[in-house]
């Protein structure tokens, strides 16, 4: 991966550099690895973020057919 520094301007390079980490899921992959998860906490997290990501699917579906308000206009 690589980031470009311009106008020697390092603070947003920096930015750029951790939201493209985040978008990869580097920082949430390193936090896991700190420490041992027993593989029956691991089960229950990948079973948690499945229901999680199942929801959003199911809510963004609903949203785009009408059943449910969309998303507030932000000001």
């Amino acid at each position: 991966m690589q980031i470009q520094v311009r106008d020697n301007n390092v603070d947003q390079a920096l930015r750029v550099l951790k939201k493209k980490l985040q978008r990869e899921g580097v920082l949430r992959e390193l936090k896991l690895r700190n420490r041992f998860e027993k593989p029956s906490e691991k089960k229950a997290r990948e079973k948690q973020e499945a229901v999680r990501r199942a929801r959003k699917m199911a809510r963004k579906l609903a949203q785009r057919e009408g059943l449910l308000p969309g998303k507030a206009a932000r000001r």
